[in-house]
């Protein structure tokens, strides 16, 4: 089923977070499975890289990976930086694995820069680098805080600012050392992934997916986040950018008495809620996409009839 590049086939499962993509990936391999097609799984989910940082980032369990391989978790320590060229390396090194062993490809999550690095083969690794530029960032978002930064970038590259998640201090830290360095300039033209494949994505009307938000948020904090939390700033600096990420700033903060509990989970449902929104607005962006309707139930079978029929071809 390889491709004569050595790519498998690649069938991306996307949409906004909460929305049921690791739930579907897990039934759509094991469906896969009955069928005689062996699958893994390949995460696009840029804060599920770091170790430790499981459930917060509502990371795949063990009993999870044990049923389905998994690609792309727990990369770096969560003190330490991470690209999308270095997560593009990582997929396409996963991806030839994947060949190796005759299996298909999912590629799953809702970090769209990961999705289109791999799926789309955007030339992450043409884009300008300066490594005192990124220091000059770095400094200043220590010293004046996220919000300055942004506001640099809308002025510097207006275009690269809207497609982006502004509440991820990575993101809008890459992105500004970019917009210094070339200004508004568009992304390298897409090189494609280098065969067919097939974007399968979930939705969820957005009164269902901020309940589904809150619901989560308040798990999450049920199941340890904090506890996971002064487990990790043990031992990693918390001043880290993974600890921005949602669920991990409110448990800081919860830990620091900045928060109460409630509040916390009210924050955390607050900004996944923004998040979602933010992604909903770059899929819109995404062409070829194949919507299923999640609200009511997970659309397995719709699925796996779509993979079929994209690996008959």
């Amino acid at each position: 089923m390889s491709s004569p590049d050595g790519l498998p086939p690649l069938i991306v499962v996307a949409g906004t977070t909460a929305s049921g993509k690791t739930s579907l990936s897990l039934a759509l391999a094991e469906e896969l499975a009955a069928h005689g097609i062996a699958a893994e799984i390949v995460s696009a989910d840029s804060r599920q890289v770091y170790r430790g940082m499981d459930i917060g980032t509502a990371k795949v369990t063990v009993e999870e990976r044990a049923r389905v391989p998994h690609h792309g978790l727990d990369l770096v320590d969560p003190d330490k930086p991470f690209s999308v060229a270095e997560y593009a390396a990582h997929a396409r090194e996963a991806l030839a694995g994947i060949t190796e062993r005759g299996a298909v490809a999912l590629l799953v999550g809702g970090t769209g820069f990961y999705l289109r690095s791999v799926a789309r083969g955007l030339a992450v690794d043409e884009l300008p680098w300066d490594p005192d530029v990124r220091a000059s960032v770095d400094e200043l978002l220590a010293a004046q805080g996220l919000p300055t930064l942004v506001r640099e970038l809308r002025t510097l590259a207006p275009t690269r600012s809207a497609a982006i998640d502004l509440h991820n201090p990575r993101r809008v830290v890459r992105s500004l050392e970019i917009a210094r360095l070339q200004g508004d300039a568009p992304l390298p033209e897409p090189r494609g992934y280098g065969r067919p494949l097939l974007w399968l994505g979930l939705a969820v009307e957005p009164p269902a997916l901020r309940e589904r938000i809150r619901a989560r948020a308040q798990a999450q904090f049920d199941a340890g986040l904090v506890e996971e939390t002064q487990t990790l700033v043990a031992r990693f600096d918390p001043t880290s950018p993974s600890f921005s990420g949602i669920g991990y700033a409110e448990s800081l903060a919860l830990i620091a008495g900045r928060l109460t509990r409630e509040e916390a989970i009210a924050e955390d449902a607050r900004r996944n809620v923004l998040l979602a929104r933010h992604q909903a607005t770059w899929f819109r962006r995404e062409p070829d996409i194949c919507w299923f309707d999640a609200t009511r139930e997970l659309p397995t079978a719709q699925a796996l009839t779509a993979a079929l029929e994209y690996l008959a071809l």
